[in-house]
């Protein structure tokens, strides 16, 4: 059977590299979509660093706040490997503020990386899963989305929006072999959490019934399943790992 094939956007950061590997463990064809300023040579640096320990990914770039750079993106994928039967719109960024300091561009450049790139992307492969009678759509928000964060207006309402979207395309397309789901990560032991002062991470992880940080492997765990033929009947969903940071 042929291999079926994953674009996880944001791919070639934390988050986004753990779900990579997770889904080829799983025999999965994966593209790492990146943007990062359109720096080829840092795509491809990261790409023969994940060779150099065991994992075969191609990486492509599409500006995910643009929806004519998206469709360059999937036709691209589409043409050189095949219909893209899993997607994981991970691509995010944050710009904090309270709301009253917050400028435009901050509010629009985290709607448009956050939520615009949702329908950007899923818009573009949506008509090929619906053909192929098959598709996993899986959308990496945040606690943030459904807790709110002071100083984060942005984030919060963008990544609150992406679990609507997965309610609505969920009911649209059940029929059909596409299942779409939320994943909402609480903190995440990623190097740009890791690199935060110990004081504040102390509070941090304080607050967590768990008592630490989630491993970046535990949210590739999820989405792995969510892609998976087992999680067939799935669809709709908000997955929180938050170490009971938050239960609702």
């Amino acid at each position: 059977m042929k291999k079926r094939i994953a674009l996880v956007t944001g791919g070639t950061g934390g988050i986004g590299t753990a779900i990579c590997r997770r889904l080829a463990s799983g025999g999965i064809k994966v593209v790492a979509g990146f943007s990062h300023g359109g720096d080829n040579a840092y795509a491809l640096a990261w790409q023969q660093a994940q060779k150099e320990e065991k994992y075969e990914f191609e990486v492509c770039y599409g500006d995910v706040t643009n929806f004519e750079s998206c469709g360059m993106m999937v036709d691209k994928i589409s043409t050189e490997m095949g219909p893209i039967n899993i997607l994981v719109n991970n691509a995010g960024i944050t710009r904090d503020s309270t709301l009253k300091k917050m400028g435009f561009e901050q509010w629009d450049s985290v709607l448009r990386t956050n939520l615009d790139s949702v329908f950007n992307v899923t818009r573009h492969v949506i008509n090929s899963m619906l053909e192929q009678g098959f598709g996993r759509i899986i959308n990496i928000s945040s606690i943030n989305g459904q807790k709110g964060q002071f100083g984060q207006t942005n984030y919060s309402a963008a990544k609150a929006g992406m679990h609507g979207f997965t309610k609505a395309l969920a009911q649209e397309v059940a029929n059909k072999g596409i299942t779409v789901n939320t994943v909402s990560p609480g903190y995440v032991a990623t190097e740009m959490v890791k690199k935060m002062p110990q004081p504040i991470l102390d509070k941090i992880i304080a607050q967590i019934p768990l008592g630490r940080l989630a491993e970046p492997n535990e949210i590739g765990a999820m989405v792995a399943f969510l892609a998976s033929d087992e999680a067939g009947y799935v669809t709709g969903a908000d997955f929180s790992i938050n170490g009971g940071l938050h239960m609702y």
